[in-house]
């Protein structure tokens, strides 16, 4: 394990190496930052090296292909006497255009035997591909009428929440209303009770019966409707009795026995009426 100062020493050179002519911007020297800027051109070190090491290797690999193409070109001149350089125009346009497709199908050569596999398994990407193009296709048909219908949805939901909303506003008016309208009553009702309450008082303190308070009134009221219609019959009877011809003193008994009834009632019902008058 470093030191602090070796390590802080390292920063400064990685720092120097990184910016060359220009200032190194200023920064809180602590072990921290030291440790973080440590790791950065530790990092950076092993990075450039894998980057030195993948040139060499690919300068390796161009030398190789480079001596290769001169054996092969240096074979074709000893065995046919040709040299690409006596093509023509529309040879030298041919053998680019080959090299050009070995390179992009990634053959080791431009023979027969190395196009038609690469060829083949191009064919075969293709229709994966166009396979797999039609399966987005009818996906993404899928996924538009989803979508249509999901916007159609939302309009018609926001539609109805509108119409919600009205209704809602509509019936927290009405029942506001209603409200105040209760309240308005409660306080009228709570107004005439308390004007009855101070009436009967008044009335009671002044020795008014309690058989002439309003409940009794009303139940005379009801007493003397009922009575009424209890006369009817009797009217009716007192009627029949009239229109009987034999037997005089038998008829004139029970007409005189009607009235009687009939004043009786008469009587009566007069003197609820005083009394409901009083």
């Amino acid at each position: 394990m470093e030191a602090p100062e070796e390590k802080e020493a390292q920063v400064a050179v990685w720092l120097k190496k990184i910016f060359g002519d220009h200032p190194i911007p200023q920064y809180e020297v602590n072990p921290r930052t030291t440790e973080i800027l440590y790791h950065l051109s530790e990092r950076n070190r092993v990075r450039d090296r894998d980057v030195h090491l993948v040139i060499a290797d690919l300068k390796q690999k161009a030398s190789e292909y480079e001596s290769e193409a001169k054996h092969l070109q240096d074979l074709l001149m000893e065995s046919v006497n040709f040299s690409p350089a006596n093509l023509s125009s529309t040879g030298s346009r041919y053998l680019n255009a080959l090299v050009d497709s070995a390179v992009a199908l990634e053959i080791k050569d431009t023979s027969v035997a190395s196009f038609l596999p690469a060829v083949n398994d191009l064919t075969s990407d293709l229709f994966r591909t166009k396979s797999k193009n039609e399966e987005l296709k009818l996906e993404l048909a899928k996924l538009e009428k989803n979508l249509t219908a999901s916007l159609v949805l939302e309009k018609c939901l926001q539609e109805d929440l509108k119409k919600a909303e009205l209704h809602l506003s509509s019936e927290r008016a009405k029942v506001d209303n209603r409200l105040q309208n209760m309240d308005f009553l409660k306080a009228k009702s709570e107004e005439f009770r308390f004007g009855i309450r101070t009436a009967e008082e008044k009335l009671s303190a002044r020795g008014m019966e309690a058989s002439l308070s309003h409940q009794s009134l009303v139940a005379l009221s009801e007493k003397l409707a009922e009575l009424k219609q209890q006369t009817i019959p009797v009217k009716k009877k007192l009627e029949s009795y009239l229109d009987l011809m034999p037997n005089p003193s038998l008829a004139q008994m029970k007409i005189e026995e009607a009235k009687r009834e009939l004043d009786t009632i008469e009587a009566e019902l007069t003197k609820k009426v005083d009394m409901m008058e009083l």
